[in-house]
Formats: C-alpha cells, structure tokens, sequence
C-alpha cells in the first residue's frame, strides 16, 4: 500500500464516526417528525447497504430514546468484530443479508454480527445467498440474492412493521 491509499483509508476511516453520528440526528429528525411525515414514531428502522449497512449497523448500539431505531438491517455490511459493542437490552430486532460469495469478503461481518444478536438472545435474522456478490441491492441479476427484498418485506410484516 502506497502513502495516497494509507491516506485515503486514514480519511475514511476518520469519517465513520461522523457517518454514524448522522445516521442517529436522521433516526431521531424522521421520529420528532413523525407527525409531519404521516408516520408512526414507533415504527422507525434504518436499512443501509455496503458503508451504509455500517451505519445502519452502528445505529443499534449506543443510542438514545430519541435516536434508537425500532428496526434495523445491515446489507452486506462493514462491520469487523471490532465494532460489535455492548448489545443493549431493549436492542432493535436486526435483518442482516449478504451474498456467500461478497467481493469484499464482508460475509463474516455479517455472521458475526448475526452471532453476537443471537448469543444476546436478540432477535435476528440472517440470510446469506450463494450468489450476489458485493452490491446486489434490489436490482434483478437472476441471482439467488434477488429474493432478499422478498424475505425482508416478509420479516417487516412478522415483526408488525408493515401496513396491512
């Protein structure tokens, strides 16, 4: 590794406490405007993919009444066993997909954190396609990972997330 990619990974790195501490001001500006929103306060998650996912990651620990997400699902995720905190008591319920074969190699981030959820006896759920690769999102590949949508808006009516 160079010294512009050390920098470029110094930066970044830098930068992840402050993409989580935006992920809580928007978990906690969507709640205190629920009302505006036609939404319901308590029915609040956050679902990120990749970067994303470490933010939606992130959100579940260390919160705040005002910032706590009722839901939260990380999509092939960031997320080392370094980051894995204190996992509250009242912890939101947790949807965690990745493909088996991620680029990134990410998919032990998400066992992992699927472990920790469940060895705190949280509930958490963990579905791991054999194929999608790294940035599967909700695009059509003819994949075995292009059902996760499915299963997530199946999880989000289990859980009462979901209009009927």
């Amino acid at each position: 590794m160079h010294d512009g990619d050390k920098e470029k990974q110094k930066s970044q790195t830098a930068a992840v406490p402050l993409g989580i501490a935006d992920a809580k001001v928007a978990i906690a500006y969507v709640r205190s405007h629920a009302k505006d929103f036609n939404i319901n306060p308590d029915k609040i998650g956050i679902v990120g993919f990749s970067a994303g996912g470490t933010l939606a990651a992130s959100s579940a620990f260390n919160y705040t009444a005002e910032n706590k997400p009722d839901f939260v699902a990380p999509v092939y995720a960031y997320f080392p066993k370094a980051m894995i905190g204190t996992i509250a008591n009242d912890a939101p319920p947790m949807f965690i997909a990745v493909a088996a074969n991620d680029a990134l190699n990410l998919q032990s981030h998400s066992v992992d954190l699927f472990t920790a959820w469940n060895t705190a006896k949280k509930d958490a759920e963990l579905h791991v396609y054999s194929q999608g690769s790294h940035g599967f999102g909700v695009r059509v590949q003819n994949l075995p990972s292009d059902t996760w949508v499915e299963r997530f808006t199946d999880w989000l009516a289990s859980k009462g997330f979901m209009k009927k």
